[in-house]
């Protein structure tokens, strides 16, 4: 007798699965927290995880209209730019460990686990768009052009979080306010030695973005040729 095989989820279903209930790991502890301490003060890290999320939305979005369409077509540009524009929220949580100290009002480890899932939460949702816009590059350009594009994209990002932690900039003052933004990267430009924290910054927050990404892109493709 010939054996049924039982519809299950798919790996990515399961992947989002797990993302979904990692997420909520994180909006729980904000919860307990709020509960423990009859306030909001962390706030800010529901809204930036949510940020966080936003480039991974387009990615898939961009990758779906890939399917029937060229890249280079004014809609799917709009959308790669938008990608580009809201990726470095993602990666912002890790500079809110700043504002991580001993309030008295839970202990500090329980903060610092919080701290770690919303970043990490972040980081995911970072890595995982630009996976997802590497092989979808990776099938149209040179295998070298696609991963210096990829480590281009890191120091924007890397940049970016120097301009939101340091400047107070968001993603949309691109649109609101570009030229205070060009005023003031065009300042740092034009005097570099005045502005040194532009560029330990910057090289700081490249090289943690960086050494992740290639750590779980070979990781992914490790699997993958194992299987």
């Amino acid at each position: 007798m010939k054996r049924t095989v039982e519809p299950g989820l798919t790996n990515y279903q399961r992947l989002g699965a797990a993302l979904l209930v990692s997420n909520l790991v994180s909006a729980t502890l904000f919860i307990i927290r709020v509960q423990q301490s009859q306030n909001i003060r962390y706030w800010f890290l529901l809204w930036n995880l949510l940020l966080a999320w936003v480039p991974l939305g387009i990615v898939l979005l961009l990758r779906k209209r890939l399917i029937t369409s060229r890249l280079l077509t004014w809609p799917n540009i709009v959308l790669s730019f938008l990608w580009l524009g809201f990726l470095p929220n993602s990666f912002y949580l890790v500079s809110d460990l700043i504002h991580l100290h001993s309030t008295g009002e839970v202990s500090i480890l329980f903060d610092a686990v919080m701290f770690m899932s919303f970043i990490f939460n972040g980081f995911v949702a970072g890595y995982a768009s630009i996976y997802l816009m590497q092989t979808e590059l990776l099938t149209r350009f040179r295998r070298d052009y696609v991963h210096g594009f990829v480590g281009v994209v890191l120091l924007v990002c890397s940049f970016a979080i120097y301009l939101g932690r340091d400047l107070r900039w968001n993603t949309w003052d691109i649109l609101v306010n570009p030229a205070g933004i060009l005023f003031d990267v065009s300042e740092r430009v034009i005097n570099p030695l005045t502005h040194s924290e532009v560029f330990s910054t910057t090289a700081l927050f490249f090289v943690l973005l960086s050494s992740i990404y290639i750590v779980a892109w070979q990781f992914v493709h490790a699997l993958r040729n194992n299987r």
